[in-house]
This record gives C-alpha cells, sequence and structure tokens, in this order.
C-alpha cells in the first residue's frame, strides 16, 4: 500500500472528526442545557463505575483489612453516581458550584507557582491566568444556581470547538508533511480520502 496515500485517508478521516467535533461544540453552546444534563449524567456514570470498582477491589483487599474503608469509598462514590443519574438537574447545579470553588482552588495554585518561579521570564502569564480564574469563579458563584444551564453546556462546547479545531490544524499539518516529504506521490493520490 501506497503510504502517502495511507496519510491521506488517515488524515481525511481526522478532518471528518474535527468538523463533527466542532459542530457538537455549536451544538452544546446553542442547547446548553442539554449538553449540561449530558455531561452530568455522565459524570454520575463514571462514579456509578468508580463505586462498583471500589467494592469489587474492597473485597479483592479484605484479607489485607482495607475492605471497611473499601465498601465505604465504593457506597460513596456508587451513591453519588446513583443520585445524580437520578436527579439530573440536582447534579447538574452541584456541578457548577463545585467547578467554581475548583476555579478559585486553581487561581490560588496559580499565584503560589508563580511566587516561586518569580525571578523567571513569563511568570506574569500565570499571574494573568489566576486572575483569569478568580474573575470566572466569582462570576460563577455569584450566578448560581441560575446559571446552571449555561456554565457546564457552554464549556462543554467550548471544549468541543478547542478540541476540533486543534485536530484539524494537525490534521492540516500532517497532509502538510506528508505532500513535503512526498511531493510525487501526493500529485496522485490528491483526490483520494
Amino acid at each position: 500500500m501506497n503510504l502517502n496515500k495511507e496519510i491521506n485517508r488517515q488524515v481525511g478521516w481526522s478532518i471528518v472528526a474535527s468538523v463533527i467535533m466542532m459542530i457538537a461544540g455549536v451544538l452544546a453552546i446553542v442547547v446548553p442545557r442539554v449538553s449540561g444534563i449530558a455531561a452530568t449524567i455522565f459524570i454520575g456514570s463514571l462514579l456509578v463505575v468508580a463505586g462498583v470498582a471500589h467494592l469489587v477491589f474492597a473485597f479483592y483487599l479484605s484479607s489485607r483489612g482495607g475492605l471497611l474503608w473499601g465498601i465505604l469509598l465504593g457506597a460513596l462514590c456508587g451513591g453519588t453516581g446513583g443520585y445524580i443519574l437520578l436527579h439530573p438537574s440536582v447534579g447538574l447545579a452541584s456541578l457548577t458550584l463545585a467547578l467554581g470553588a475548583w476555579l478559585f482552588m486553581q487561581a490560588i495554585l496559580e499565584f503560589v507557582l508563580a511566587s516561586y518561579l518569580r525571578p523567571l521570564p513569563g511568570v506574569g502569564w500565570l499571574v494573568f491566568d489566576g486572575i483569569t480564574l478568580i474573575i470566572l469563579g466569582v462570576l460563577i458563584c455569584l450566578t448560581w444556581p441560575a446559571n446552571t444551564d449555561l456554565v457546564i453546556g457552554i464549556l462543554v462546547g467550548v471544549g468541543l470547538i478547542c478540541s476540533g479545531t486543534t485536530r484539524m490544524i494537525f490534521s492540516l499539518d500532517a497532509r502538510r508533511v506528508a505532500k513535503a516529504f512526498f511531493p510525487e506521490e501526493h500529485q496522485k493520490v490528491q483526490g483520494t480520502f
């Protein structure tokens, strides 16, 4: 099989995936409540799976004395995930508040890191990032719970658009590199997907 033809085929599928991700991101921003609930259900499902895994692991460790803590941790994860799955709107509100708290903690860590790296160039960007995170955290916390329908869905949408754009850029760069390394072969398979 022609290497350049295979590269072009893979890059073509990567571009298709990029476009789908960007369209999904736009839809997530247009309908943020639906994407927020979907993200909440996904997180709840992950917590249930983690709870089951903790329970199984607890019984595996029962001979080493970790049974009680493993059962408690499994019950906590599984119970939290189950509650989120049964009440996704409440889970969405909790997830939004947790996001606001996380942004504050992340900002504090950015400031601490900036103080440790103070003599190095570029530390101002860490401070800028910390200030931005604090502003976002304040906005989320001040408008909570009214913003629960918007925040998670919009963030999921922006994340999908950024990931799709990044994937598209890497795909187009891969196509350019293939064309530079195999210029005569690229002309033969230019129309191939």
